[in-house]
């Protein structure tokens, strides 16, 4: 666990990744690094998988064809690759080189819960998936899934993809959900949910029972946690206008004391800030649009990706073209 004082510094490296020409993200859904600090970015682009080394050199690309909707990435210490698709509501799992090991759900087959596009929220919780969002490993093999857009719940799964239980429904209140959007496991085995439209992260024991709630947060997309038990937080926030939508119950304002800017949030298991960093001008460096996915590799350095399409900002902030991905270098602590 993490103890005693901390104070970590982020500095943005500006052209890390070394993209072959021709080759684009378009927006990143997510990022994940592997037992030999590789890092695979999940994104929305012709080639969903693509992979650099720890200098940022290309080494491969793989999932062409695959993926409707590319949403959230995990790597598990065995280096199993575990890929979210949204609109696709499976989840699929792979080898380090892109070989399908299992997949969770049916393809195309969403859970009765209510939801339905421009028509009607989630109105009642439902089996896995509709809209599923992220995946987490627990230490004894066990998937926890959020679910997602389409659904209000958390899904645990054992390692051969035996469905074990859920919990949760619709709602705003402990153990309720307004859409899932990220899930983490701490070295103790509690289970943090990123609450995004309660603007809220909360905390449960390994078999769903409520523990906390941390309402500090602004929209948070994405969780990860380090082994040092460092909790990343991507803050989605205000920085552009929330368009709402009859089936998407979205937070348009920031509750009273909160920072309407994109950022990311770093904390210890208590809930201690030790890190915060993003601007409001969200075009430069180092600050954010629509920050979706977040991981850190063995030196503590952060890689962020964003959803700039699907989020709007490649259409607002025309004709500057927003970033879809950032390094950063961590120091301090």
């Amino acid at each position: 666990m993490a103890k005693g004082p901390h104070k970590f510094e982020f500095e943005v490296i500006e052209g890390w990744e070394k993209l072959p020409e021709g080759m684009s993200f378009v927006e990143v859904a997510g990022v994940a690094v592997d037992s030999r600090d590789r890092v695979h970015v999940f994104c929305r682009g012709e080639w969903p998988v693509i992979v650099f080394d720890k200098e940022g050199r290309f080494l491969n690309a793989w999932g062409k064809g695959v993926f409707s909707s590319p949403h959230g990435i995990f790597i598990d210490s065995d280096d199993t690759v575990y890929l979210s698709d949204d609109f696709d509501h499976t989840v699929r799992i792979f080898g380090i080189e892109g070989g399908l090991k299992m997949m969770l759900g049916k393809p195309g087959a969403a859970a009765e819960t209510g939801y339905k596009v421009d028509e009607s929220p989630v109105l009642f919780a439902g089996n896995p998936f509709n809209r599923v969002t992220n995946v987490a490993r627990g230490h004894n093999g066990d998937l926890y899934i959020s679910d997602g857009y389409g659904n209000a719940r958390v899904h645990r799964f054992a390692p051969d993809g035996t469905h074990l239980t859920s919990w949760g429904r619709p709602g705003s209140g402990p153990g309720e959900f307004n859409l899932p959007h990220g899930i983490a496991i701490d070295s103790a085995g509690r289970v943090y949910v990123a609450d995004r439209e309660n603007s809220r992260v909360q905390i449960f024991s390994a078999n769903g029972v409520f523990l906390n709630s941390w309402d500090w947060v602004g929209r948070p997309n994405d969780i990860f946690i380090d082994d040092q038990d460092f909790i990343h937080i991507a803050e989605l926030a205000w920085s552009k206008k929330v368009h709402y939508h009859v089936h998407d119950k979205a937070m348009q304002h920031p509750p009273v004391g909160h920072d309407p800017v994109a950022r990311v949030t770093v904390c210890d298991p208590d809930g201690k800030i030790v890190a915060r960093f993003g601007g409001p001008d969200p075009i430069l460096p180092g600050n954010f649009i629509a920050p979706h996915g977040l991981w850190c590799d063995s030196r503590g350095d952060l890689y962020v990706g964003e959803v700039i399409v699907r989020g709007g900002a490649v259409a607002l902030l025309a004709p500057l073209t927003p970033h879809a991905f950032q390094k950063f270098r961590r120091s301090g602590g």
